[in-house]
């Protein structure tokens, strides 16, 4: 505090001093209310932004429904409808999915057999939106009652939406979305709408799901002509359709419709006198073919399947490439086979791709495992047919000579299976004997890209690796694209597309997807195919007829194969271990050049050919060479 100079200091002392003295100052006076128009404007405010965050979730659910629930969805079928499979002959060979047919019409189907369903479901069903409080309300009573989960309350519409839309987990939130749902189709559909898909949908055991497919499944006849016994007896199997199936437990069946005959008479539904007169429900039900055969093939055909597009609900009967005569054929050759623990492939094709034949294992209960499709296995030898269709594009022919003597490529040495190397061959002898190291010598001359290149244009899809290795097959290919690309060189046409439905024929295709196999080409790849059988590793598949074909086996012997061709068709033959253990002894001019010869044999009516000395034996070998020799082909014969 500032003093002037006739002021005592001590007098502001004092008056400090008191004032500490008296205590603190006195406290502020309260602030005054806001104005009634203020708060009044604050509860507006407060009560904008819930209406507002209500509309929000309005509208998230209502968009959430849009995507996740759209009434169309309702249309179409819960689960595939059934595809009954035929050879080309017309024979069964497979029947999949489940037993449907076309969907019903409420407002056509006679009231008791609307009613039946009513009664036993949901009877207040045209009095609700979607959700019952009455019936959820008597449902929880008499759970209450019973101490357990015994009466469901939910609706006809409820129901509907579980089916098309939810799964069946027990849990509040599917209960809400359920809920939600129901309401959501209440809003878009008729109640007549709601009814008529949900008897379209509805599963009735057996693998049956629809009315009109159960009503032709148990009773042989249509939905509107049950009976009130009938109709009875199909709504009283909702409560457990898989334990209540009428073909396995009749007598619970129709405990259970009696049952729904006592609801629709307290409903009011059906007079009591009609109610006394409904006897027991008889079956009649229409005998299910099994499938016979060609599993595997069955499997590979499926997804390329579709069901006729007019009637997304109707059973389905195509007719396939399979030749009935040759897949059981190729069946009973391959159970005769002595595969002792090794597994089997074959797959016989027409030159334009069309399947015939396939068996992909051994066991297809035992494993479902389609070995000529889905395993991805080294080629082996096999693949030389495109180092030796590069070469020849190259401008080489058969009779030009190649250097059959070991060779090291970046410290990489390739070796004859045989161990023995023969000097300067002719590339006939060289395809015939199978050398690996003028295989890889013809791959460096033309270049790995080339062998990929002509591979990849008769039909081998899987990666291929540009390298040296590639002369050997050691890029992983499956059978099925493997016998394609043979196919292409028997008919003189590439692309081949493998194909099991007659409308997946090439000649649907646009013709810019195939191309002439040059006919220079081809007619050398003929010469070389033909003396691989004639005079080389592949004699074991030797028939009294023309053949073409290439012995393959791979390192260790792990994959032996047959790939060739007479007669118009085309076959392939893989044997090996799932495990991709080695095979001691088993190469691919053995055994599977011999499951080859007795499956196309009897397939194009050939007899094996008569045994000839082997013209390849080396004259300057001496005894022991000669000695080794002639057993080494006995081993090939006989697949040690």
């Amino acid at each position: 505090m500032l003093h002037g100079p006739f002021d005592d200091p001590s007098e502001d002392k004092a008056t400090e001093g008191t004032t500490l003295r008296d205590g603190p100052p006195p406290a502020a006076a309260p602030a005054a209310e806001p104005p009634l128009r203020s708060r009044r404007w604050r509860r507006w405010r407060i009560a904008g932004g819930v209406l507002g965050a209500l509309v929000l979730l309005f509208l998230a659910t209502v968009a959430w429904l849009a995507v996740a629930a759209p009434p169309s969805r309702t249309l179409r079928p819960i689960v595939p409808p059934s595809v009954t499979l035929l050879a080309s002959n017309g024979t069964l060979i497979s029947r999949r999915g489940a037993v449907t047919d076309s969907p019903v019409d409420a407002r056509l189907l006679p009231a008791h057999v609307r009613e039946a369903f009513l009664a036993i479901e949901d009877r207040r069903f045209y009095h609700h939106g979607g959700l019952d409080p009455r019936g959820i309300a008597r449902a929880a009573w008499h759970d209450a009652r019973a101490g357990r989960m015994a009466e469901g309350g939910s609706t006809i519409t409820q129901q509907l939406a579980k089916l098309v839309y939810l799964d069946a987990d027990r849990t509040a939130a599917r209960k809400l979305r359920e809920a939600l749902i129901a309401v959501w189709l209440e809003a878009w559909l008729t109640k007549d709408q709601i009814l008529s898909r949900y008897l379209s949908d509805v599963y009735f055991g057996d693998n049956v799901y629809g009315l009109r497919a159960a009503a032709r499944h148990y009773f042989s006849k249509r939905p509107e002509a049950l009976t009130v016994s009938e109709a009875a007896l199909l709504a009283g199997l909702m409560k457990a359709p898989s334990r209540l199936a009428p073909s396995t437990n009749l007598a619970g069946a129709r405990e259970r419709g009696a049952l729904v005959v006592a609801a629709m008479a307290d409903a009011g539904f059906i007079s009591p006198a009609e109610a006394a007169r409904a006897s027991p429900a008889s079956l009649r039900l229409r005998p299910t073919p099994e499938p016979t055969s060609a599993t595997y093939f069955s499997d590979w055909v499926m997804p390329t399947v579709h069901g006729k597009d007019d009637n997304a609900f109707a059973a389905a009967t195509i007719r396939t490439t399979l030749d009935a005569r040759l897949q059981r054929l190729a069946e009973r050759t391959v159970a005769r086979a002595r595969l002792r623990n090794a597994q089997v492939a074959l797959v016989a094709m027409r030159p334009d791709g069309r399947v015939v034949a396939m068996v992909g294992g051994r066991d297809y209960a035992k494993s479902s495992f389609n070995r000529a499709v889905q395993a991805m296995r080294q080629p082996g030898s096999t693949f030389k047919l495109f180092v030796y269709l590069a070469a020849l594009r190259a401008g080489m022919t058969p009779g030009d000579l190649i250097e059959d003597r070991p060779i090291t490529i970046d410290g990489w040495s390739p070796r004859n299976s045989d161990g023995r190397y023969r000097g300067t061959i002719s590339l006939r002898e060289a395809f015939a004997r199978s050398s690996n190291v003028a295989a890889v010598r013809l791959t460096q001359k033309v270049g790995p890209a080339e062998v990929a290149r002509a591979a990849a244009d008769l039909g081998i899809q899987s990666p291929l690796r540009a390298e040296p290795g590639i002369a050997l097959g050691t890029s992983a290919t499956s059978l099925l694209e493997l016998t394609a690309a043979y196919a292409a060189v028997a008919g003189g046409a590439y692309p081949v597309r493998p194909y099991g439905l007659p409308g997946q024929a090439p000649g649907a295709q646009s013709p810019d997807d195939r191309h002439r196999l040059d006919p220079r080409d081809r007619a050398m790849l003929l010469d070389l195919l033909s003396t691989a059988v004639n005079s080389g590793t592949g004699r074991g598949a030797g028939l009294t007829t023309q053949v073409y074909g290439k012995t393959g086996t791979s390192q260790d012997n792990r994959d032996a194969l047959f790939v060739g061709f007479a007669g118009g068709l085309v076959t392939a033959v893989w044997i090996g271990r799932d495990d991709n253990q080695p095979l001691p002894g088993v190469a691919g001019g053995g055994l599977p050049a011999t499951v080859w010869r007795n499956f196309m044999g009897e397939a194009i009516g050939a007899r094996p050919a008569h045994a000839v000395v082997p013209r390849s034996v080396d004259p300057d070998a001496g005894l022991d060479g000669l000695l080794r020799s002639v057993f080494g082909r006995i081993r090939e014969k006989i697949g040690l």
